[in-house]
């Protein structure tokens, strides 16, 4: 499959950078980072977005801990912040005394309940060096270690079904790092799991049924579709966008929610609010 953005529908507008897109429970969720808002909707509804939660800062990576908590990334706090039923937020793990640079996306793994999260490594913003970024692991108890270092800006993971391998996008190296997942959560055999095309950037992504991985690339606007080496088996384009984030849902698993921006700079998004969020059925092979 190869088409552009423009064969999609239209799930969510009016939002000014979308990230953490997750389906749960029957609803896709979504923080609108340049907010701190987070937001979850049922694309087969009338009903619009609803308000889940606020957090202080950007909010990014969002996951569900065992006991069925929200958590949000709060970036700018350096925290992971758990949602209670009516949306109070409560410091569920705090890494600003270890991590000096912001967070960034997580993922929490479901078969153990840890969290892997990682941070930018360096003052991106403020126009700082690049710097590689390390990744932790957040236990249940909400106690934080270092899982691995030197990754380059380290984004969304995903852990692939069936194994014990988290893979992690690495957005200024333009590929997927892979490592098994110890009984103890600890990661180690480290490896290149796909060398993406030139000039990709990846940012946000999901795994399919099959092990492949969608991951969009932030600056030359597009999501593809990925297996182990580094093949890509399906593209959608979207020209002129940031491709942010992305994530599969929907009844059978294979509706693709696709995360856009016309700019990652909060004072545009600010005035543009040109963020969507839009959806395109997409085939699992040998699924």
């Amino acid at each position: 499959m190869h088409i552009t953005l423009d064969s999609t529908t239209d799930v969510v507008t009016d939002i000014r950078f979308p990230e953490g897109n997750r389906w749960h429970d029957g609803r896709l969720w979504y923080s609108d980072m340049h907010t701190g808002e987070v937001f979850s909707i049922d694309p087969a509804s009338d009903a619009g977005p609803r308000l889940e939660t606020t957090v202080d800062g950007q909010s990014s990576g969002l996951g569900w801990l065992a006991d069925g908590r929200l958590i949000v990334s709060s970036m700018e706090s350096r925290t992971v912040v758990a949602v209670a039923a009516d949306g109070a937020t409560s410091v569920f793990a705090d890494l600003s005394g270890v991590e000096s640079s912001l967070l960034n996306d997580l993922v929490v793994d479901t078969e153990t309940g840890r969290t892997y999260i990682g941070a930018f490594g360096y003052d991106l913003y403020g126009g700082e060096e690049l710097r590689p970024g390390p990744l932790y692991v957040i236990d249940q108890d909400g106690s934080s270690r270092l899982a691995a270092e030197g990754l380059v800006f380290p984004n969304s993971a995903n852990v692939l079904p069936g194994t014990r391998t988290l893979v992690v996008s690495e957005t200024w190296g333009g590929r997927l790092t892979a490592f098994d997942i110890a009984a103890d959560g600890s990661l180690s055999g480290r490896r290149e799991w796909a060398a993406l095309p030139e000039g990709v950037t990846p940012d946000g992504s999901t795994v399919d049924s099959a092990g492949a991985i969608w991951v969009c690339s932030v600056d030359t606007g597009e999501f593809l579709r990925v297996v182990e080496g580094g093949e890509v088996t399906d593209r959608i384009d979207a020209p002129g966008r940031c491709a942010i984030d992305c994530a599969l849902g929907g009844p059978d698993g294979r509706t693709l929610y696709l995360a856009t921006a016309d700019s990652y700079d909060p004072g545009t998004t600010a005035q543009t609010r040109a963020g969507r969020i839009s959806a395109v059925r997409v085939a699992v092979p040998g699924a």
